[in-house]
């Protein structure tokens, strides 16, 4: 049943992505430039996804180490379905631009979160095994 919560749960961190990417477009990217803004935005939405797992897990804690895996990997796999999907299908984005944030050689960061949004509830929710 915990994970069912978690998975519903996972439908707002979408929104702090987007409250995340409003603060780096509005407040930060043109003093930062485009790379430096999003290497920002990563490290603060690694911030803000603990502080979000963190809250939940106030309320709702996973029963075990073996629940919190696999709250992470649905969450890893909604997230990157959501990025991939959104990106695609509604802003129109090409695979090219979707792909980018994924080369670590060009500074691009992005799979910082990802790593992060698998591991959070287990790095969280270790605090109550």
């Amino acid at each position: 049943m915990m994970i069912v919560v978690y998975t519903l749960f996972w439908f707002g961190m979408p929104l702090v992505a987007i409250l995340n990417a409003v603060i780096r477009e509005k407040v930060y990217r043109n003093y930062l430039g485009e790379l430096t803004a999003h290497q920002l935005s990563t490290v603060t939405l690694i911030i803000f996804i603990g502080i979000y797992t963190w809250l939940v897990s106030l309320g709702w804690r996973l029963e075990s180490t073996g629940q919190a895996l696999i709250v992470g990997v649905i969450w890893l796999a909604l997230t990157v379905s959501f990025e991939f999907g959104f990106g695609r299908l509604v802003m129109k984005h090409p695979w090219e631009r979707l792909f980018n944030d994924y080369n670590i050689l060009k500074g691009r960061v992005w799979i910082l979160v990802l790593v992060w949004t698998l591991l959070a509830p287990l790095a969280i929710n270790s605090v109550y095994f």
